[in-house]
């Protein structure tokens, strides 16, 4: 019986210690490709004219630091040829202009020259409605006991309308993104959703709005649903690049990632009751 237990002891110890073997597991790492971050945000009740764009390289899939590109040529120009230049300031990476012009409808161009490769990407600054209702529910979500918020929209008139939706909630460093058409609410109200059971009245959560194109409406529903909450777990089709609006005019085939986008913003605030 001793001799019995001792085994089963022997058993458990050697199942433990076979937990904690390091297993290392060797990546094959790409040539590092150019990031461009250039989300040209026009906020309501300011003059948008402090824009900023970030660029910098993929890197190693465990590395904890993004690399900062400098030294390249950034410049927007409009249908008028008149040229926004962005310059690198404190911050490598970071290219900043602070005498750009936004006018809904206007057609801008993204230029980015680096290493001696010219990326190109053109598109329409797009308008934006204004949030105009917030309600509150405190039975709500899928067991109705979570805080819920609607923030409330008139969808733009006559025409198609995509809209960009992004919720800053005070207990989650990441923001939670979204993507709207108004397929079936064409010239009616719309609204973005939002519901948590960790606010509390006091908190304060913050709703941004974008109108945005068809073809960045389809790019963030691709990465939303590679990054996000529908992904299907480690059993999924496995993630692939997804290219964006930005083209490589020297080499086509070392394209850029990230993407060009143009909108007037609307942000609302919101403190909970």
């Amino acid at each position: 019986m001793k001799k019995l237990s001792y085994i089963s002891f022997l058993l458990i110890l050697i199942a433990f210690t076979s937990c904690e073997e390091v297993i290392d597991v060797n990546l094959e790492n790409g040539e590092p490709r150019l990031v461009i971050e250039a989300s040209i945000n026009w906020y309501a009740e300011t003059s948008g004219n402090e824009q900023r764009i970030k660029l910098s390289t993929t890197t190693d899939y465990f590395s904890n630091t993004i690399p900062p590109v400098s030294g390249a040529i950034v410049f927007i120009t409009n249908s008028s040829s008149q040229v926004f230049t962005f310059v690198e300031e404190e911050t490598a990476g970071t290219y900043k202009c602070y005498d750009f012009v936004p006018v809904v409808n206007e057609t801008y161009t993204l230029t980015v020259i680096h290493e001696g490769e010219t990326y190109i990407s053109t598109e329409k600054l797009l308008n934006t409605p204004v949030v105009t209702r917030i309600e509150q529910k405190d039975d709500g979500g899928i067991l109705g006991q979570d805080i819920e918020v609607k923030f409330f929209f008139d969808d733009l008139e006559n025409e198609t309308n995509h809209y960009f939706l992004r919720i800053d909630d005070p207990y989650k460093v990441i923001p939670e993104y979204g993507v709207l058409e108004d397929k079936f609410f064409e010239n009616n109200e719309m609204f973005g959703l939002y519901f948590s059971e960790d606010l509390k009245a006091g908190d304060t959560i913050k709703f941004t709005l974008n109108g945005v194109t068809l073809n960045y409406y389809n790019y963030m529903n691709i990465l939303l649903a590679q990054t996000g909450t529908n992904s299907a777990g480690p059993f999924s089709t496995p993630t692939s690049t997804i290219r964006g609006n930005i083209v490589n005019q020297t080499n086509f085939n070392n394209f850029a990632l990230g993407y060009f986008r143009v909108s007037k913003t609307e942000v609302k605030e919101y403190v909970i009751e």
